[in-house]
């Protein structure tokens, strides 16, 4: 068997996704997720002008060789726009050899080790008695898990609360890129924001009682020591774990807050390679890898990095909104069911227009997801209805501080 065709897919139901889909000279075809949200185009041309004429002719069957070749052969090796599109391929060759296997891929990488994926849902609010009312909605979906986020007093616009109006008038609806020709800029305040938020989960506490696992997000807007004090301050609500405190890009600045605190940390899902993890990992700094199939350069990564975290005790936690298409989801699920180590799932409803033109084997059911038994990934593209949603232009927001400086969003 040989790969005859390669295709760029890009379509936008709701939002953007890039989709390759990859043919066998047999007919199998497989699908891999290259979406990177606010710069789609520049994964679909990368694929397109520079690794889709490299696959025609080559063995579908040789996945870590061909990871190898598109990742060493590139030279300039790494970053979003390259590990995207790698993941792409990667997913897309499991796919096949599921396929021409007849069995999942979770099958492929051991089978399963649990019957199926706890999730956690994104409850928000702008004020305490409507997060309360989207934590109850959550909790009546079936999730058993939730992630809090809230508006704070002296800031517009804050991401990961979909009820609060962003610049231009719309709501986020847990998708922050906003379409048109510029980005939104969005104001932000970290002391405004450390007092704040334990308040939250002191309300949240007395209301919901201590069994409910929380999680909360800081995408990556404190210094070391500000996260340091915010994991600290938190520690009475017995967090699952607090995500992306800091810009990870010195991941020496996590050896300064585990000195401080012991509320479990997530980070990951803006890294790329292994490398991004090494210290962290090997330090014991986190307690959840939030790498995602897609910005990871795939399965065969993302199945090695999860292997290596295992030796220190430390669990998954693969990043998964609707940034994510259906198909890197199922990449992920498939790992997810067959490792040892796995944490939890983050899980957010695709619009039903995504689910019209990504169809899939996927199910929810009582707060656990299971990719499905269907050979491959499980996931299947309706060309027709993607062809019907174009690519329209979007960027995610971007923050300033009170004196005009660029912040971290």
């Amino acid at each position: 068997m040989i790969i005859q065709k390669a295709e760029v897919i890009v379509t936008s139901p709701s939002r953007n996704f890039v989709t390759l889909k990859i043919t066998t000279d047999e007919g199998i075809t497989g699908l891999g997720d290259a979406t990177l949200n606010g710069r789609e185009l520049a994964v679909a041309t990368y694929l397109t002008e520079h690794v889709t004429q490299l696959l025609i002719g080559r063995d579908p069957h040789r996945i870590e060789d061909t990871w190898q070749f598109l990742y060493r052969s590139a030279y300039w090796r790494r970053g979003p726009v390259t590990m995207a599109a790698i993941a792409a391929v990667d997913m897309a060759l499991w796919d096949i050899k599921g396929k021409a296997a007849g069995m999942p891929v979770y099958q492929l990488l051991g089978g399963a080790s649990r019957t199926a994926l706890r999730t956690y849902g994104h409850a928000s609010g702008r004020d305490i008695p409507e997060l309360f009312d989207s934590i109850r909605q959550h909790l009546e979906e079936g999730y058993k898990s939730i992630r809090v986020q809230t508006s704070v007093p002296g800031i517009k616009a804050l991401y990961g609360v979909a009820a609060q109006a962003q610049a231009t008038g719309e709501r986020y609806d847990f998708e922050p890129a906003g379409r048109g020709a510029q980005p939104t800029e969005e104001d932000w305040d970290t002391r405004a924001y450390l007092r704040h938020i334990p308040t939250v989960f002191e309300a949240v506490r007395n209301e919901f009682g201590p069994e409910l696992p929380l999680l909360h997000d800081g995408h990556h807007r404190m210094t070391p020591i500000q996260a340091a004090k915010l994991g600290k301050s938190l520690e009475p609500y017995d967090l699952f774990w607090l995500e992306d405190v800091t810009p990870a890009e010195n991941q020496d600045a996590f050896r300064l807050i585990r000195q401080h605190t012991t509320t479990p940390l997530a980070v990951g899902e803006i890294f790329n390679t292994v490398f991004d993890f090494q210290t962290l990992i090997r330090d014991q700094l986190i307690d959840y890898v939030r790498a995602a199939s897609t910005h990871f350069g795939g399965i065969s990564p993302l199945k090695k990095v999860m292997d290596y975290a295992a030796q220190y005790q430390i669990k998954s936690g693969f990043h998964g909104p609707t940034d994510v298409s259906p198909v890197g989801l199922a990449a992920q699920t498939h790992v997810g069911l067959a490792i040892h180590n796995f944490g939890i799932q983050e899980y957010m409803e695709h619009s039903d227009k995504t689910n019209t033109v990504f169809e899939q084997s996927m199910t929810f059911v009582d707060g656990f997801l299971h990719p499905g038994d269907n050979p491959g990934l499980g996931v299947e593209l309706n060309e027709e209805a993607a062809a019907s949603f174009p690519y329209q232009q979007a960027y995610l927001p971007y923050n300033r501080l009170s004196d005009g400086t660029v912040h971290d969003w």
